[in-house]
């Protein structure tokens, strides 16, 4: 039976893939040191066999006990209100975390995928974004405890794979939504319908003219899984292209929630990116990837879960939000 640690394991992602291993068989570590993560989010699979918990943060050194097939590190916080909370947690676990991934990948020669994300572009100058594209970030702005991470991130699993011969992965994560966001995360999803299940306006940041481009949680997760088994080991975008502004991805919520809301506006956050497209040539080509889940079909399917919640969860889980991510 094949073994694999996912890092980051009680988050929205990291839950989703362990589930994912776990039903493909494969003998599942989850690692978390909770900062971010949720532990009901994995609490269904702690009754499994083929499942262990260990309770640590991988900016600390990191042991795992026997052989090691593969590491998905998807330690870290990932929405604007974590990180500029959390800034130098996140700028650790996206370094000494790494770090000390990749050099466990190195002993137990197993192999690693890092999570990436599209912040690594920036507020880009090349639209759609492709994996050539270097990108248009701040490194001492606001939101460069989160991109410089990432960038640090691909920098050093590169170094690894060309001086030690180590197999790696990188993925580029567009926005992706689905079950078990959380919806005080700050994220535009969760955040949005959060409110209209509240009763609240929609807040929309600037003029709602800036692009977003949202994948569905399964169509992530099976592109993850065939970046990690396939043979390629640069970036590759994992998004999806269907691009909608945040104006009217808005008004899309207020009639999917069948609420009544107006649409209150902000100033638009410092570095706030203005376009955000993936450009999945390359996923197409080397994984035989594209998002099959439409926009409408997921946003149902997510609507209904975030319903499903108590009036105790949707109080607890408010909180403003500081930009349409």
């Amino acid at each position: 039976m094949k073994r694999v640690l996912i890092t980051g394991a009680a988050g929205f992602l990291g839950s989703h893939l362990c589930d994912y291993f776990i039903k493909l068989g494969f003998q599942v570590i989850g690692m978390d040191n909770l900062i971010t993560g949720n532990l009901k989010n994995i609490e269904h699979l702690f009754p499994l066999e083929h499942f262990e918990f260990h309770h640590h943060d991988v900016s600390t050194f990191v042991h795992i006990a026997g052989d090691l097939d593969y590491i998905l590190h998807f330690a870290s916080p990932a929405s604007p209100i974590d990180y500029l909370k959390i800034p130098i947690e996140t700028l650790k676990v996206g370094s000494l975390g790494t770090l000390n991934l990749l050099g466990l990948a190195k002993e137990k020669n197993a192999r690693i995928l890092v999570a990436s994300t599209s912040e690594v572009y920036g507020d880009p100058l090349v639209h759609p974004q492709n994996e050539e594209y270097y990108g248009n970030v701040s490194p001492i702005g606001p939101r460069g405890v989160y991109d410089e991470a990432k960038r640090f991130m691909e920098s050093i699993t590169m170094a690894y794979h060309t001086h030690h011969g180590l197999d790696t992965r990188i993925v580029r994560i567009f926005n992706t939504y689905g079950s078990r966001m959380r919806l005080n995360d700050g994220r535009v999803v969760p955040a949005f319908m959060g409110q209209a299940l509240r009763g609240e306006d929609l807040t929309v940041f600037g003029d709602g003219s800036q692009t977003r481009s949202f994948t569905y949680i399964d169509d992530q997760i099976e592109g993850i899984y065939r970046l990690l088994m396939s043979n390629y080991h640069l970036p590759v975008n994992i998004g999806n292209p269907d691009e909608t502004t945040i104006l009217e991805f808005a008004e899309e919520i207020i009639k999917l929630t069948g609420t009544d809301q107006k649409i209150t506006f902000k100033p638009l956050p410092k570095d706030d990116p203005l376009q955000r497209q993936p450009d999945i040539s390359r996923a197409k080509e080397i994984l035989g990837w594209e998002p099959k889940v439409h926009r409408s079909e997921g946003l149902k399917k997510v609507y209904e879960y975030f319903q499903s919640l108590s009036s105790e969860e949707l109080s607890k889980n408010h909180r403003d939000f500081s930009a349409n991510k």
